[in-house]
């Protein structure tokens, strides 16, 4: 079985839009100083419906294709949170989480040559 570029490119999309989400609980978490604030917190929702938002497109990419191969694609979540943590949250870029990303886009490739 070989999996499908749609599969891959709906993938991808769920990881990118999950990262959003990442970002908005972040952003929600901030500001969460009671059970109050973290249950009336429109940042909190919007990071957890970003997550299930994203979970539609893995479902439906994951469908038609290898599970091995796409669900490592998932990791490219890592990718994308630590450029929104930089423009967002002014955090830094190291060469560790440097390091770590490539070590993540090199598995990725690998298991993807595994996919001909």
């Amino acid at each position: 079985m070989t999996t499908p570029v749609s599969s891959m490119l709906l993938v991808l999309l769920a990881s990118f839009i999950g990262s959003f989400g990442a970002v908005f609980l972040k952003s929600g978490a901030i500001r969460t100083d009671s059970v109050r604030t973290l249950l009336f917190n429109p940042r909190l929702a919007l990071g957890v419906a970003l997550f299930l938002f994203s979970t539609f497109f893995y479902l439906m990419g994951i469908r038609k294709g290898e599970l091995s191969v796409l669900y490592p694609m998932v990791s490219l979540g890592y990718v994308w949170t630590l450029v929104w943590s930089r423009l967002f949250f002014k955090e830094p870029f190291t060469r560790e989480k440097f390091a770590g990303l490539g070590l993540i886009l090199f598995g990725i490739a690998l298991l993807n040559l595994g996919n001909r």
